[in-house]
């Protein structure tokens, strides 16, 4: 039971949420924006990853670390390379050391970070010797076992280090993943025009994968769909983190992998889960489409289906609604948990960061599926993590993280819905990227989010497929 206090402050957050965030489906079509030449991205990408390694010596100061030394070799790089990186780099060369510090005592004004690039060992006395007149009390290593974001030092450098340093400064050398964690989740000002583009691009990919354009009604499958976002991304000049997965919506089709080798048919409810990758950012959102039974004269989605999407809608609100820079994960799960609970709805809310990457450093809100898969219909039985849906209560370490300002998240969910018009109970499945606007003090959606389902019409007369399936 609920108190009625808490009955009151969750019709009061209904309300402001419905105000808030309703009719956020773009009112235009998208279009493919067009970015930077590649040599104009590099200097802008360059210039975003120096506004964040200004920010380093506050973040030592804020962990009481006085030096973070990071050690890695070509090919084995440390997880923070990516992010600390010059956009032309392609690998650390021959064993990259780099030495960032508080900008105070011996080295105030140098370089942060000082940086070897060595394959003779000559590192290892310049570096003593700057230890030495430094003298840090504290050096953070990324070696901690549960936050990639923290544990990237391979386990050969570790040992090279204690060898080289010996034991007057590995005994000074902790584990603070908080750094890592920090430095990737932070975004910058001017990343916001080019997310935005990015989001914009996405929206078109799906619009124009979930149309008549691309899909033949009992021609077209879901891989042939896949495989156009693959062709189509490299003709866009961006690329993606993870194979787009396009999937007919059944009871049984998540998690696993039903429906994701279908031919498309009139009355089918399709979803996408895909994002790409440019300029050093990552989109990643999730759709979906219904094929219209044009021959049984139908023109719009049933509304079994529209009430579905619209629960999930529901959700994103009471997640947004609920998101404060400061909370924990956890902490925000379990609100949203008992507002959904309160309202009635059920589902299951796997959100995380993303930025750098598409699964992105810092707190995430429940997580999912690592599932035995030898029932699905492929074609080797595998264990496989299929998504964020084993831990929908706690988290245990990501989860128990503090929701950090100045940072992008996907807002990833599904809500179950009855659909009387074909007495079946699906998962409505939606993801939409989010960024913090400090000027109004609340989470909003970068381009917008699906209110409405993209319709596929296979029997308009003047559209001539963009696809061509070969047989």
């Amino acid at each position: 039971m609920f108190s009625a206090h808490t009955v009151l402050s969750l019709v009061w957050a209904t309300l402001f949420a419905h105000a808030a965030f309703a009719q956020l489906h773009p009112s235009r079509p998208a279009t493919y924006r067009r970015l930077p030449s590649l040599r104009e991205q590099a200097a802008i990408q360059d210039g975003w990853r120096d506004e964040r390694l200004a920010g380093i010596p506050g973040l030592l100061s804020k962990y009481r670390i006085h030096a973070w030394l990071i050690s890695q070799r070509e090919y084995a790089e440390d997880t923070l390379w990516w992010s600390i990186k010059d956009a032309t780099e392609y690998a650390p060369h021959r064993r990259t050391v780099l030495l960032f510090h508080t900008n105070t005592s011996s080295l105030a004004g140098q370089p942060n970070p000082l940086k070897w690039v060595d394959n003779t060992g000559a590192v290892w006395p310049e570096l003593l010797r700057i230890l030495v007149a430094y003298n840090p009390r504290r050096i953070a290593l990324n070696t901690d076992k549960d936050v990639a974001f923290g544990g990237g030092l391979h386990v050969g450098e570790y040992e090279a280090l204690a060898e080289e340093l010996g034991e007057r400064w590995m005994e000074r050398t902790v584990n603070e993943p908080m750094l890592g964690i920090e430095y990737v989740a932070t975004r910058v000002p001017g990343q916001l025009q080019y997310y935005e583009d990015l989001q914009e691009t996405t929206w078109a990919l799906i619009e124009e994968a979930f149309s008549e354009r691309v899909i033949v009604p009992g021609v077209t499958t879901t891989e042939d769909v896949e495989w156009w976002y693959r062709e189509k991304m490299l003709l866009l000049n961006v690329t993606t983190w993870n194979h787009p997965r396009v999937s007919v919506i059944k009871p049984e089709s998540f998690p696993g992998w039903a429906g994701t080798k279908d031919i498309i048919k009139e009355g089918d409810l399709l979803h996408v889960d895909f994002g790409i990758t440019a300029m050093g950012l990552n989109t990643d959102v999730q759709h979906m489409a219904y094929v219209l039974r044009t021959s049984e004269g139908e023109t719009d989605a049933p509304a079994g289906l529209k009430e579905g999407l619209k629960k999930a809608n529901r959700m994103q609100d009471i997640i947004l609604a609920n998101m404060k820079a400061g909370k924990t994960g956890n902490e925000v799960l379990k609100e949203c948990l008992a507002q959904m609970k309160a309202e009635g709805i059920e589902g299951q809310v796997y959100s995380h960061p993303i930025g750098d990457w598409g699964h992105s450093a810092g707190a995430v809100m429940g997580k999912y599926c690592v599932q035995n898969l030898s029932s699905c219909s492929t074609d080797i039985p595998v264990l496989m993590h299929t998504g964020f849906t084993n831990l929908p209560d706690y988290v245990p370490i990501l989860g128990e993280l503090q929701i950090l300002p100045n940072t992008y998240y996907s807002i990833e969910l599904y809500a179950y819905s009855y659909v009387p018009e074909r007495n079946e109970t699906l998962r409505f499945r939606v993801e939409e990227n989010a960024y913090w606007d400090a000027g109004d003090e609340r989470w909003k959606f970068v381009y917008g989010r699906q209110e409405r389902f993209h319709l596929i019409n296979g029997s308009h007369p003047d559209v001539e497929p963009a696809l061509v399936v070969q047989t």
